[in-house]
């Protein structure tokens, strides 16, 4: 319930920051006056918003600090709850420690496969070794027409005949 109205407020008092920081005059506001806006402080009197208006936003400004150290801190510590606070890794492997749990209890359960058996003399067994490289591809057939490169139909044409189509010229 706290951690809600902390959130009302620190949403509050950043919008209430934008609305105050848009409404005062910049820097600058100044060199207009030469041109003709002159009139545009008169609204707030004679020495303008800029006392009032910074005051306000200084309020403010100091409201959502204290207000987000508050909710970070709320974040971090477990409000309620007697435990440490955990990383990541420790969610990580609790997960793990449970996964393996429940493989040993039910190996039946969709998902879970069980480890494969030990053969219990503890010797390791090694991966099977990998096929022989040493064979050479079997040669094409004498006679045989040549195959089709990539983007070229393939010939029928007999060895020895001339070839059929347009020749160069």
């Amino acid at each position: 319930m706290l951690r809600v109205i902390l959130t009302i407020v620190q949403v509050f008092s950043s919008l209430a920051i934008i609305g105050l920081v848009l409404l005062q005059r910049g820097k600058g506001a100044d060199a207009g006056a030469g041109f003709g806006a002159g009139a545009s402080g008169t609204v707030f009197g004679a020495r303008g918003a800029s006392t009032a208006l910074s005051r306000a936003t200084a309020i403010f400004a100091a409201v959502f600090m204290i207000n987000s150290l508050l909710l970070t801190y709320m974040g971090t510590h477990s409000v309620g709850s007697a435990s440490q606070p955990k990383s990541i890794l420790d969610v990580a492997a609790e997960k793990a420690g449970d996964k393996a749990g429940a493989a040993g209890q039910g190996a039946n359960k969709p998902g879970l496969t069980p480890a494969p058996a030990s053969t219990g003399s503890g010797a390791q067994t090694a991966p099977a070794p990998a096929p022989s490289a040493t064979a050479a591809p079997a040669a094409p057939a004498a006679g045989a027409a040549p195959a089709a490169t990539p983007g070229q139909p393939a010939t029928t044409t007999p060895p020895g005949a001339p070839p059929s189509g347009p020749t160069p010229k």
